[in-house]
């Protein structure tokens, strides 16, 4: 009798039967639609783990979108696709960090700087660097004008006033001191300076006169303590120059004009 089975019996467990297929379908569809899983993929799929928890955002709240550091901001899906995207992820670090580290890195080298030019030194004008000529001059008369060209390729300095010598003079002629300039004479390539020698008296009062037939010309430096460089040795009139005791020079001008003024 305990064999016999009622229709109340059979519908029980044909019921019971149903809900526990319903709960599996439910159960095979949560695991087929992605949306129960939340992978933690580390970069490859064999150590990706899953929870059943509820669904995830596609952004961890944790993670960097900086692109130089070349993490993808999300974690990833499920299983072997993890993976994958880990290894993106650190394959897209080494390439943008690479790149900025071409394009605008603290370690690139500037161009290299023009070398500056070298200063100019300035020099005293002496007879290796100038060009020195002697002209008797008509007026003012018994006068003889001196022309110092730089022939050099530096600025040169006509310090103080010119230190003549002619043949047989015992010594060196004074100076005018009252022609002296307010500054130093400058000759750039290809200008010239001035000084005249006045070289007898006109009225006839000077003693010792003779004829001298050359010249030397020696030039002072910065200090005026003697001569320096080489001298200048300029052609004489074949008849020579007539001279006296008289004789005297002036500074060495900028201006011709302010040359013979004396």
């Amino acid at each position: 009798m305990s064999n016999i089975r009622t229709p109340r019996t059979s519908r029980t467990r044909l019921l019971a039967a149903a809900a526990t297929v319903a709960i599996a379908t439910l159960s095979l569809t949560a695991c087929n639609d992605g949306t129960g899983v939340r992978s933690t993929g580390t970069g490859t799929g064999s150590d990706a783990t899953t929870s059943s928890s509820s669904v995830t955002p596609s952004t961890s709240p944790g993670a960097s979108t900086d692109a130089s550091s070349g993490t993808s901001g999300t974690s990833g899906s499920t299983g072997s696709s993890a993976g994958s995207t880990g290894s993106a992820g650190s394959t897209g670090s080494g390439t943008s960090g690479g790149e900025a580290a071409a394009g605008s890195g603290s370690d690139a080298k500037a161009p290299a700087a023009n070398a500056p030019a070298a200063s100019r030194k300035d020099v005293t004008c002496e007879g290796s660097n100038t060009k020195t000529v002697a002209a008797p001059l008509n007026r003012p008369v018994n006068h003889m004008l001196l022309t110092v060209t730089n022939t050099g390729s530096k600025t040169c300095f006509l310090y103080g006033y010119p230190s003549v010598q002619f043949t047989g003079a015992q010594s060196v002629p004074p100076v005018i001191e009252a022609s002296q300039p307010q500054a130093v004479v400058t000759l750039e390539p290809g200008q010239s300076g001035y000084a005249s020698v006045s070289l007898s008296a006109t009225d006839g009062s000077g003693a010792s006169g003779y004829t001298a037939n050359s010249l030397a010309v020696h030039f002072h430096g910065r200090s005026m303590s003697g001569s320096v460089g080489a001298a200048a040795h300029p052609s004489l009139p074949a008849k020579g120059v007539y001279l006296d005791d008289s004789i005297k020079v002036t500074y060495w001008q900028q201006e011709m004009n302010d040359a013979i003024s004396w």
